[in-house]
Protein backbone atom coordinates (compact mmCIF):
# COMPACT_ATOMS: atom_id res chain seq x y z
CA UNK A 1 0.00 0.00 0.00
CA UNK A 2 1.32 3.60 -0.63
CA UNK A 3 0.12 6.64 -0.22
CA UNK A 4 -2.07 7.81 -3.19
CA UNK A 5 -2.83 11.91 -3.80
CA UNK A 6 -5.91 13.21 -5.84
CA UNK A 7 -8.84 15.78 -5.81
CA UNK A 8 -12.13 14.38 -4.65
CA UNK A 9 -15.21 17.03 -5.21
CA UNK A 10 -12.69 20.05 -4.85
CA UNK A 11 -11.23 18.57 -2.05
CA UNK A 12 -7.28 16.98 -1.75
CA UNK A 13 -7.33 13.45 -0.58
CA UNK A 14 -4.80 11.35 0.47
CA UNK A 15 -5.86 7.79 0.79
CA UNK A 16 -3.83 4.10 1.36
CA UNK A 17 -4.37 1.98 -1.18
CA UNK A 18 -2.36 -0.14 -4.07
CA UNK A 19 -1.89 1.03 -7.18
CA UNK A 20 -4.10 -1.20 -8.67
CA UNK A 21 -7.29 -1.10 -6.32
CA UNK A 22 -10.31 0.28 -8.48
CA UNK A 23 -11.07 3.70 -7.38
CA UNK A 24 -14.75 2.88 -7.28
CA UNK A 25 -13.52 0.63 -3.92
CA UNK A 26 -11.44 3.37 -2.95
CA UNK A 27 -14.66 6.11 -3.30
CA UNK A 28 -16.86 3.81 -1.76
CA UNK A 29 -14.87 2.17 0.81
CA UNK A 30 -12.33 4.72 1.89
CA UNK A 31 -13.95 7.85 1.17
CA UNK A 32 -17.47 7.19 2.18
CA UNK A 33 -18.94 8.18 -1.30
CA UNK A 34 -21.72 5.64 -1.57
CA UNK A 35 -23.90 7.66 -4.82
CA UNK A 36 -20.95 5.74 -6.78
CA UNK A 37 -22.68 2.95 -7.66
CA UNK A 38 -21.25 -0.60 -8.40
CA UNK A 39 -23.52 -2.21 -11.30
CA UNK A 40 -21.70 -4.72 -13.69
CA UNK A 41 -18.12 -4.27 -12.35
CA UNK A 42 -17.60 -4.62 -16.25
CA UNK A 43 -17.10 -0.82 -17.56
CA UNK A 44 -20.51 -1.69 -19.41
CA UNK A 45 -23.32 -0.36 -17.51
CA UNK A 46 -22.37 3.46 -16.48
CA UNK A 47 -23.92 3.01 -13.08
CA UNK A 48 -20.26 3.84 -11.08
CA UNK A 49 -19.03 6.76 -13.75
CA UNK A 50 -17.73 9.46 -12.10
CA UNK A 51 -15.54 12.73 -13.98
CA UNK A 52 -12.37 12.32 -13.99
CA UNK A 53 -10.49 15.60 -15.50
CA UNK A 54 -13.87 16.65 -16.57
CA UNK A 55 -14.22 13.01 -18.64
CA UNK A 56 -16.66 10.49 -17.29
CA UNK A 57 -15.30 7.04 -16.71
CA UNK A 58 -15.77 4.00 -15.09
CA UNK A 59 -14.52 3.65 -11.86
CA UNK A 60 -15.04 -0.09 -11.14
CA UNK A 61 -12.09 -0.54 -13.93
CA UNK A 62 -10.09 2.31 -13.17
CA UNK A 63 -6.82 1.95 -10.87
CA UNK A 64 -5.95 4.26 -8.31
CA UNK A 65 -2.47 5.01 -10.11
CA UNK A 66 -4.70 6.29 -13.26
CA UNK A 67 -6.09 9.07 -11.04
CA UNK A 68 -3.29 10.15 -9.20
CA UNK A 69 -2.48 14.07 -9.02
CA UNK A 70 -6.07 14.15 -11.26
CA UNK A 71 -9.64 16.08 -10.05
CA UNK A 72 -12.23 13.68 -9.22
CA UNK A 73 -15.95 14.53 -9.01
CA UNK A 74 -18.51 12.14 -8.26
CA UNK A 75 -22.31 13.50 -7.70
CA UNK A 76 -21.72 14.24 -4.78
CA UNK A 77 -19.30 17.06 -6.17
CA UNK A 78 -21.87 18.11 -8.76
CA UNK A 79 -24.14 19.77 -6.30
CA UNK A 80 -25.07 20.94 -2.50
CA UNK A 81 -28.87 20.54 -1.16
CA UNK A 82 -28.49 24.20 -1.14
CA UNK A 83 -27.36 24.81 -4.52
CA UNK A 84 -27.84 21.71 -6.85
CA UNK A 85 -25.89 21.32 -10.02
CA UNK A 86 -28.50 22.19 -13.27
CA UNK A 87 -28.59 18.81 -13.86
CA UNK A 88 -29.73 17.62 -10.48
CA UNK A 89 -32.50 19.91 -10.51
CA UNK A 90 -33.76 19.09 -13.92
CA UNK A 91 -33.42 15.21 -13.07
CA UNK A 92 -36.10 16.01 -10.15
CA UNK A 93 -38.23 18.47 -12.18
CA UNK A 94 -39.02 16.02 -15.16
CA UNK A 95 -39.10 12.73 -12.76
CA UNK A 96 -35.90 11.36 -14.86
CA UNK A 97 -35.01 8.53 -12.27
CA UNK A 98 -37.23 5.50 -11.44
CA UNK A 99 -35.17 3.32 -8.71
CA UNK A 100 -32.62 5.89 -8.88
CA UNK A 101 -29.55 3.26 -8.93
CA UNK A 102 -28.08 4.42 -12.60
CA UNK A 103 -28.99 8.35 -11.83
CA UNK A 104 -25.39 9.40 -10.47
CA UNK A 105 -23.74 7.66 -13.59
CA UNK A 106 -26.67 9.50 -15.58
CA UNK A 107 -25.69 12.84 -13.75
CA UNK A 108 -21.97 12.37 -14.46
CA UNK A 109 -22.16 11.17 -18.09
CA UNK A 110 -24.28 14.38 -18.51
CA UNK A 111 -22.33 16.85 -16.85
CA UNK A 112 -19.28 15.43 -19.42
CA UNK A 113 -21.10 16.00 -22.15
CA UNK A 114 -22.19 19.32 -21.21
CA UNK A 115 -18.84 20.16 -20.71
CA UNK A 116 -17.74 19.12 -24.30
CA UNK A 117 -21.51 20.27 -26.32
CA UNK A 118 -23.32 22.78 -24.25
CA UNK A 119 -25.89 23.10 -26.39
CA UNK A 120 -26.86 18.86 -27.25
CA UNK A 121 -29.01 18.13 -29.40
CA UNK A 122 -32.03 15.34 -27.90
CA UNK A 123 -29.67 12.91 -30.50
CA UNK A 124 -26.72 13.64 -28.53
CA UNK A 125 -27.87 13.18 -25.53
CA UNK A 126 -28.70 9.80 -26.01
CA UNK A 127 -25.74 8.91 -28.11
CA UNK A 128 -23.53 10.11 -25.06
CA UNK A 129 -25.83 8.09 -22.60
CA UNK A 130 -25.87 5.01 -24.54
CA UNK A 131 -23.42 3.45 -22.22
CA UNK A 132 -25.56 3.99 -19.02
CA UNK A 133 -27.99 1.52 -19.21
CA UNK A 134 -31.35 2.11 -16.97
CA UNK A 135 -33.94 -1.10 -16.72
CA UNK A 136 -36.74 1.43 -15.70
CA UNK A 137 -36.87 3.29 -19.20
CA UNK A 138 -37.13 6.56 -18.13
CA UNK A 139 -34.19 7.59 -20.77
CA UNK A 140 -36.69 9.56 -22.51
CA UNK A 141 -37.00 11.90 -19.52
CA UNK A 142 -33.51 11.64 -18.91
CA UNK A 143 -32.99 13.31 -22.37
CA UNK A 144 -35.69 15.74 -21.43
CA UNK A 145 -34.08 16.66 -18.36
CA UNK A 146 -30.63 16.88 -19.71
CA UNK A 147 -31.52 18.74 -22.38
CA UNK A 148 -33.81 21.24 -19.45
CA UNK A 149 -30.40 21.37 -18.22
CA UNK A 150 -28.46 22.87 -20.81
CA UNK A 151 -31.05 25.37 -21.25
CA UNK A 152 -30.97 26.37 -17.62
CA UNK A 153 -27.05 26.43 -18.02
CA UNK A 154 -27.55 29.34 -20.53
CA UNK A 155 -25.86 27.47 -23.13
CA UNK A 156 -29.07 26.11 -25.15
Amino acid sequence: MAELCFELNGQPQAVQADDNDSLLDVLRHTCHQKATRFGCGLSQCGACHVLVDQHAVPACSTPMWAVTGKRVVTVEGLGTAEQPHALQTAFAQVQAAQCGYCSSGMLITAAALLHTTPRPTPEQVRAALQGNLCRCGAHNRIVRAVCQAAEAMGVS
